[in-house]
């Protein structure tokens, strides 16, 4: 951590309101942000504003921050946060089932900020189980929902392509399915999270003939059952493709954000590939990931916090983003406190 980091930890974790104004990060222009004090969010029927702890930041975040021409500039005040927890402080018209006080996680996409609203439908109450701890449930749900479009069973060899944050979630996940779990990526501390999440085999990604062959003496030349492409991007796609198995499944988990991509549709015609585009966007399936992630997490079966190696302010989102696009050996997921 940045010796900036260090001394902005002590300071307090919340600045009272002035003026009904708070202050959230705005992306002004690619690769450069300002904190700024804008109007507080007013919660409308049927939502709820959360003073917010944190927010995770995620991959997603990378194309906008590093530009693309497809985005406007600058962002709206707190735009991208989208991976937030905190405590309710305002209760909108018609709201029932919560309370002010209320620790939560929620679906919401301006939480680069200290408030943010969201509809009650998309807010998950947090145990008393996790009151000391971060609380990023949206990424924690999106794994469990890409878990359920797997349809593991048991005895099943299920390899993950590439380990950060979501990837060795996935292979927590998948071991508790009863899988085999092979892990492979190109980074050595990813292979040794996904041993510490409990991969069965890791293989390194670097060189495509050798993980071939590699894969085939793991397998007996089967390949696997079930591939999760968890990186989001063009070669681990192409090697995701190669390493399902004839009728197997092949998972496309990892955000492709940045153009197109192509695929060997003869190879996967051949082998007669189910394949399946994990992304959810129904935001009632998206609450009944975080619960049950949420649940795992509280029962102890799935602990993520040695997978949050970074803590900023919100005043260094801009170092916390920049970490998350160059992923420094021994980073893996980047949390913003407020």
């Amino acid at each position: 951590m940045t010796e900036a980091a260090r001394t902005e930890s002590t300071m307090p974790h919340h600045r009272a309101p002035t003026a009904a104004t708070m202050t959230a990060a705005t992306i002004v222009r690619p690769q450069r942000m300002s904190l700024q004090r804008v109007p507080l969010p007013r919660p409308g029927p049927g939502q709820v504003r959360v003073r917010l702890e944190g927010c995770g930041v995620c991959a997603s975040n990378i194309p906008p921050w590093e530009g693309r021409p497809w985005f406007d500039y600058p962002l709206a005040p707190g735009k991208l946060g989208h991976e937030s927890w905190g405590r309710i402080d305002v209760l909108g018209e018609d709201v029932a089932g919560l309370n002010e006080g209320d620790r939560v996680a929620l679906l919401s996409d301006h939480a680069y900020a200290e408030y943010d609203v969201a509809d009650v439908e998309t807010v998950v109450p947090l145990p008393e189980a996790l009151h000391d701890q971060p609380a990023p449930a949206e990424p924690l749900g999106c794994a469990a929902n890409i878990i359920d479009r797997c349809q593991i069973e048991p005895g099943q060899t299920v390899a993950i392509v590439g380990i950060g944050f979501l990837g060795a979630l996935l292979t927590r996940l998948a071991r508790l399915q009863g899988a085999r779990v092979i892990a492979l990526t190109r980074r050595q501390h990813g292979l040794a999270i996904a041993r510490q999440m409990g991969a069965d085999d890791t293989v390194a990604m670097e060189d495509h003939a050798r993980v071939l062959e590699q894969m085939g003496r793991i397998t007996g030349g089967e390949m696997c059952d079930v591939v999760i492409e968890a990186a989001g991007a063009q070669w681990p796609l192409d090697l995701a493709g190669e390493l399902t198995r004839v009728r197997g499944r092949l998972i496309v988990a990892g955000y492709h954000q940045d153009g197109t991509r192509q695929i060997n549709m003869q190879q996967w015609n051949w082998r007669g590939l189910d394949v399946i585009n994990a992304h959810e966007r129904e935001p009632a399936i998206y609450r009944r990931g975080m619960e049950r992630a949420i649940d795992l997490v509280a029962r102890g079966e799935l602990d993520p916090t040695p997978l949050y190696t970074h803590t900023f302010r919100l005043g260094q989102l801009d170092e916390a983003l920049q970490m998350t696009r160059e992923r420094p050996e021994g980073f893996v997921k980047a949390l913003i406190t407020m």
